[in-house]
């Protein structure tokens, strides 16, 4: 059978354990990986012999290009794939990006700009919203069970100690050590945008200061410890959801409020869904509270689950794959396109925004519009800096200080 797409991945850290994926599909063919960290990049290649890996990303694109690459799975550093997901749609292959697809409205613009000037292809592989808990919560939403659905509540929690943060975020000017709390949002908020069919439109948010970042992480610039933002969605419903949160609690949980009955998935539920349905709008014979395994419901309503159970991230990551097939060699358009995606991006930097204004709500731009495009298409404010220590235009966050960024990089675990 031939293989129709001809996949290139850049970073192999994450993008390796979606290369392990890849090479397991029939329509499927490995050309060649990307990383300028030579540990990973040789670890890449060895895995997967044949396969030639690229410090340079244009000797990546250069090689690719001669040997009929067509897709780009971008697996790079989180606040860098707006830029690079441009530069593979203009050498004409799909851009498939694997988290947050842009860290400044300027960026969200010229994404959705490139992508609708070039007629490329672009994905927003967002994950969350395909765990088996999140698919029977969509069922429930989709089918009417829960009714009208009014409110809905989305929460990730990641909660690292120091060593295995420090582990992640080696390096001064290491992403992850000047982002915000608010930023790290889509595995909160995508899966209630699959939910209830809508984007956020309003978003008002708020975070707070943590001492044990104060004082056991000092590489990190900023402590916040958590964010939480309220959402206002275009279809009327109402969100609260947080960024990844380094709040212990066990589980990341999700919810679902509708006027005949509620639903959710994760903290105190054990994995099972918990199911409540009004006493005077119940089905007779129907139990008013409900527990169970959403499996044998989701395999039911996408039998694709079950094959893909034992993958990463609860068969989630076998999911996004399946519709990177169903995008790139059938045609179906992904749920999460550039519009979604560039939604997301805008809403992490419009949170982070309100969270250094107390709360003040602002106005996600609708990316379909170029009116409210030209609104914030000149808005570069961003946390994040290049490895130089350069470009980041504003303090990220809750009690930054000069001290404390002169200790940025020093780990010290005593």
């Amino acid at each position: 059978m031939s293989k129709e797409i001809k996949m290139g991945v850049f970073g192999c850290s994450r993008g390796l354990n979606y290369a392990g994926l890849f090479s397991h599909e029939d329509a499927i063919e490995m050309v060649a990986f990307c990383d300028k960290n030579e540990s990973r990049l040789a670890n890449a290649t060895s895995t997967f012999p044949g396969v030639p890996g690229f410090a340079s990303f244009d000797e990546f694109m250069a090689y690719g290009k001669e040997h009929g690459m067509n897709a780009v799975f971008l697996a790079n550093y989180f606040h860098e794939h707006a830029p690079f997901a441009i530069r593979v749609m203009e050498a004409g292959m799909a851009a498939l990006s694997e988290c947050l697809p842009a860290s400044t409205l300027k960026q969200c613009c010229e994404l959705v700009r490139a992508k609708e000037r070039l007629g490329g292809k672009y994905m927003f592989c967002e994950n969350y919203p395909y765990m088996t808990g999140i698919l029977e919560l969509a069922r429930l939403c989709h089918e009417g069970t829960l009714g009208t659905v009014m409110y809905l509540e989305g929460e990730y929690n990641h909660h690292d100690g120091p060593e295995a943060l420090y582990a992640r975020s080696q390096g001064k000017y290491h992403w992850r050590n000047w982002e915000p709390r608010c930023f790290y949002l889509s595995h909160s908020l995508a899966p209630l945008m699959m939910m209830v069919d809508g984007s956020p439109r309003y978003v008002s948010a708020q975070a707070a200061v943590s001492q044990v970042q104060k004082d056991k992480f000092p590489f990190r610039a900023i402590t916040d410890g958590m964010a939480q933002m309220l959402c206002k969605f275009d279809n009327g419903s109402v969100a609260r959801f947080s960024g990844c949160n380094g709040i212990s609690s066990g589980y990341s949980a999700y919810r679902a409020f509708g006027d005949k009955g509620s639903a959710e998935w994760g903290r105190h539920t054990e994995r099972r869904i918990r199911l409540h349905l009004s006493d005077w709008n119940n089905p007779e014979g129907t139990p008013e509270l409900q527990f169970y395994d959403p499996t044998d419901s989701v395999c039911k309503f996408d039998p694709r689950v079950a094959q893909g159970l034992s993958a990463g991230h609860g068969g989630s990551d076998y999911i996004v794959v399946q519709n990177i097939i169903a995008y790139l060699r059938d045609g179906v358009e992904p749920y999460f396109d550039v519009y979604k995606a560039a939604a997301i991006a805008a809403t992490a930097c419009l949170s982070l925004k309100s969270s250094m204004n107390n709360g003040e709500m602002f106005k996600v731009p609708d990316f379909h519009s170029e009116e409210e495009m030209k609104e914030v298409e000149n808005d570069d404010l961003t946390p994040f800096y290049d490895d130089e220590g350069h470009g980041g235009t504003y303090k990220p966050s809750l009690e930054y200080t000069p001290e404390r960024f002169a200790q940025v990089g020093v780990y010290n675990k005593g």
